[in-house]
Formats: structure tokens, sequence, C-alpha cells
């Protein structure tokens, strides 16, 4: 099974901790956020993996090869202008496609999240809802919700400061989910992206539903889920592990 890890950001929420290296390799416990991603990914039969990187990038290949690429095939999609998600996935997508692999769904995860969120009952829910996309959501408090229907299909987002709520079809009462930085991902939907440069992949995602795709919710609302992308979110995740909120595992 592939996956791809999102890593290219400029983690500018955890300065000073990334004013000398990526937030890929700040450290929880004294493991990097990028080996915790890559543990967690094997757990659930990952074996290829490529990172895209861009903000002290040389560091993440010389700590691969420090450590043999933790066993795993590991390839790097360097990006010279941060494309956003949308946009590193694209740029990507080779990694997918090769040798006529066009099949099997893969993991999109971003670096800076940690979580108990079961990816092998996700790839499942994924398959059996024949989805083209399936983001892992949560119910609780957020600055920008993506929207479902009553069969937890996407139909649009909602920016709370911004007070703007985005349909990419109608519905009467939405349900309003937090998103988690979590993907599975059918390669068909590689050759449907139509946008262009530097976009959000929930762009593109919001256009293919309203274009009769499925872009379905996986809820994980009983799981554990942190963001890392503030030095206090660090601390408090290092205490969560010390409570066994989560394990780190081995890789």
């Amino acid at each position: 099974m592939k996956a791809m890890i999102l890593a290219a950001g400029l983690g500018t929420r955890l300065r000073p901790l990334t004013d000398d290296r990526p937030k890929a390799l700040v450290e929880v416990m004294g493991h990097t956020l990028l080996e915790i991603t890559i543990a967690r990914l094997r757990q659930f039969g990952v074996r290829e993996i490529i990172i895209n990187t861009h903000h002290f990038a040389a560091q993440v290949l010389k700590y691969l090869r420090a450590r043999n690429n933790f066993g795993m095939r590991v390839e790097i999609s360097q990006e010279e202008v941060l494309l956003d998600t949308g946009g590193g996935l694209k740029k990507a997508a080779w990694f997918f496609l090769e040798k006529g692999e066009a099949g099997e769904p893969f993991i999109l995860h971003n670096v800076d999240v940690i979580s108990t969120i079961d990816l092998g009952r996700m790839l499942e829910s994924h398959k059996q809802n024949g989805a083209l996309a399936t983001v892992a959501v949560q119910k609780r408090q957020t600055s920008r919700y993506l929207l479902f229907d009553e069969r937890m299909q996407l139909c649009g987002r909602r920016f709370v400061k911004e007070r703007k709520t985005e349909m990419a079809r109608p519905v009467e009462q939405p349900c309003e989910m937090a998103f988690t930085g979590i993907h599975v991902i059918s390669p068909r939907l590689l050759e449907r992206i139509s946008e262009e440069g530097v976009f959000s992949i929930i762009q593109s995602y919001l256009r293919l539903s309203g274009e009769g795709e499925k872009i379905a919710g996986y809820r994980a609302d009983g799981d554990y889920w942190r963001d890392l992308g503030k030095p206090e979110d660090l601390a408090q995740a290092a205490e969560d592990f010390k409570k066994r909120a989560f394990a780190i595992g081995k890789v």
C-alpha cells in the first residue's frame, strides 16, 4: 500500500522551533513528527511513501538516509514553490500511477497531526462506499467546517471567522464536521484534478462533489486526534502520551 505525507509547509506557527528545521523534524517525546507518521502508516500496511518537501528540504533527505528510509521505499517530491495540498498531490501523482497502478486506494496524511484513527477501517469504509475520496472528520469545534449531507457525502464548507459558506450542491440542513488532515483516495481522482498551480485539494473535492462524485466523510468522533501546529500543542501531546491517550509505534 502507498501513502503521501504532506510535509512541505513552513511551520510558521511552530516558530521558533522551525527556525532551523522543517516541521517534519520537530519532536514529541524524542520522536520526530515524520517518524511518528511513518510508524502509523506502516502499522496499517503502507510500505511505499512519497513525501513533499520545501522548507529545509535537505534536512529531511539527510534524516531519511541516516535511517535507511526506515526500511521502506521513500520518494521525495521537492516543491520549489509551496503548492498547497492539491497542487502537492498533483505534482506527486506519478507515484500512484506508475506501472499502470490505478486501482488500489492510497492514504494522504498531514505530518503535523497525531491520531488513533483506525486507517484500516477507514479504508474499508472508503471501498464499501465506492468513494472517489474519503476524509476523516470529527464532531468538534473548529474555524473551518466541511459540510455533509445525511449520507455523509461532502456538499460544502464553512469559514466561521469570515462568515462565509460555499455549497457544492444544495442541502437543507448540512452537518458541520471538523477535518483531521487524513484522507483515503482512489487513484482515479488524480485524473479528475483539473485545477492548476497552488490549490487546496478541498477545492477539487467540492467541484467533484458538485459534479456528482462521491466524496465521503468517515466519522472518527471517538478517536484521539491533535493538530501539532503550535509549541503548546506539542507540550499537550507529550502529556497525552504520558497518559496513554495514544502510542508512538516503531519503524
